[in-house]
């Protein structure tokens, strides 16, 4: 084990064991607010700490594909071909030079996905429906899904999918409404599509201590949404931002950074809740 796996292991508490993936959408309506950065980072955290993890790169834009360092060139077929049901799902796996952690990449033809799956049936299962393949799901212990921003037929198929939704939120103002849009469209899914979908947390990204409104922000969303809202926060980071160029995760790019930390606290606060989820849903 590396010293960042070692390091990373110590940092992370350790988490309830399935015999079947638990599948965390990571969405907003809004862009920009860091989802892609957080999906990355704490899928990371999580497989540096031992468990088996798969990013699925839902987004057209393949940023999370980029910044794990799988470029658009040799990406081959990846979520479009989930999306169709062929070839089987494990063939889609890439390497990503990380241990314990798989990827399926963005490819262009998922530009396209919304129309073209749109007249499909059961449109809105066709990713539960292939990650849910016995033989696949085992694999792993947990499944991540970047989202595109707004909600679209892909969101919806990650929705119906996930057993839980984590949204991240930049601390600004105007990111608060796509929040509040985003809870109602989780409550129509679990009332219509998925019951079993859960609100995992909301993560704020990109503090700014220094910053009075980014304070205000973060006094208002914990004054309005309470335990709904993960105590650990990511702090705006110079060393955040470069690691994509990099095609990697802030954790291999500069662990020391207060943004990797700032991850690896997250992991261990997300795994806790897991813990509680776990123990609600058993009762």
């Amino acid at each position: 084990m590396s010293q960042q796996s070692a390091e990373t292991h110590q940092s992370v508490a350790a988490g309830p064991v399935h015999t079947a993936p638990r599948v965390v959408a990571v969405a907003n309506q809004k862009g920009g607010v860091g989802k892609t950065t957080t999906a990355i980072n704490l899928a990371t955290a999580l497989a540096l700490s031992g468990k088996r993890v798969l990013l699925i790169d839902l987004d057209p834009q393949g940023n999370a594909s980029t910044g794990l360092g799988v470029a658009r060139d040799v990406r081959g077929v990846g979520t479009y071909a989930l999306l169709a049901g062929s070839p089987p799902p494990h063939t889609l796996l890439r390497d990503t030079g990380i241990e314990n952690l798989g990827l399926i990449p963005a490819t262009d033809d998922l530009i396209g996905a919304d129309m073209e799956f749109a007249g499909s049936a059961g449109r809105e299962r066709l990713v539960a429906n292939a990650i849910g393949e016995p033989t696949f799901a085992g694999l792993f212990d947990y499944v991540f899904i970047d989202c595109p921003p707004g909600i679209g037929l892909l969101s919806l198929n990650a929705l119906v999918a996930a057993s839980q939704v984590l949204i991240p939120l930049q601390c600004e103002f105007l990111a608060l409404e796509g929040v509040a849009q985003m809870m109602r469209t989780i409550d129509l899914v679990r009332r219509s599509l998925n019951p079993a979908l859960r609100m995992g947390g909301i993560v704020l990204t990109m503090v700014d201590r220094r910053n009075n409104l980014s304070q205000a922000v973060v006094a208002d969303v914990r004054g309005y949404f309470r335990e709904r809202v993960l105590e650990t926060t990511i702090p705006r980071n110079v060393r955040i931002s470069e690691a994509p160029s990099h095609g990697k995760p802030i954790l291999l790019y500069d662990f020391r950074s207060p943004g990797a930390q700032a991850y690896v606290a997250l992991a261990g606060e997300f795994l806790r809740r897991e813990r509680a989820m776990v123990g609600e849903v058993a009762r």
